[in-house]
């Protein structure tokens, strides 16, 4: 369940971090009883989301927490980045997307989504996601198209994005 990218692999992939080329990039699933890593994720979560976009701690880490199937993206074995999706009465929702800032333009965001997609797509439903408006470009990268109106989610622009399969 782990996916390892080495850069020989990544088709000349050469990502940066503090200055140094990385040697790999491991993505770790797991389940909100895990409390090893759910700890750094929720930590990641709580500097992205409540410390920087100034979402309130009630929002951030709600109800679904323990019904959802969480992801560590770590560099170098230092984590840097989370994610998280369940299954909702309109497909399988992806969210809580999140970076540390200082390892951004990295490559870990795409590592992650890509781990989260090859896990899920096999489930045969639609895939979504509420991204936020800066956030929009990545995940059209990624092959998700907008969808709807623009509506507000914790204070923060967002637009419903689905995957274009």
């Amino acid at each position: 369940m782990i996916l390892v990218l080495r850069k020989s692999l990544a088709r000349g992939f050469n990502p940066k971090f503090d200055g140094m080329s990385l040697s790999d990039v491991k993505v770790y699933p797991c389940l909100f009883s895990n409390k090893q890593l759910c700890s750094d994720i929720f930590r990641i979560r709580n500097e992205v989301f409540v410390h920087e976009q100034q979402v309130s701690r009630e929002e951030e880490f709600d109800e679904f927490e323990d019904t959802s199937v969480h992801y560590l993206g770590t560099v170098d074995d230092t984590p840097a980045g989370t994610a998280r999706w369940r299954i909702t009465p309109q497909g399988i929702k992806l969210e809580r997307f999140a970076v540390l800032g200082s390892m951004r333009n990295t490559g870990i965001g795409s590592m992650i989504l890509k781990k989260v997609l090859a896990d899920v797509q096999t489930i045969g439903l639609p895939i979504y996601l509420n991204a936020q408006i800066k956030a929009i470009p990545f995940y059209e990268r990624q092959g998700f198209k907008k969808v709807g109106e623009l509506f507000v989610e914790a204070n923060i622009d967002h637009f419903k994005m689905v995957l274009d399969n």
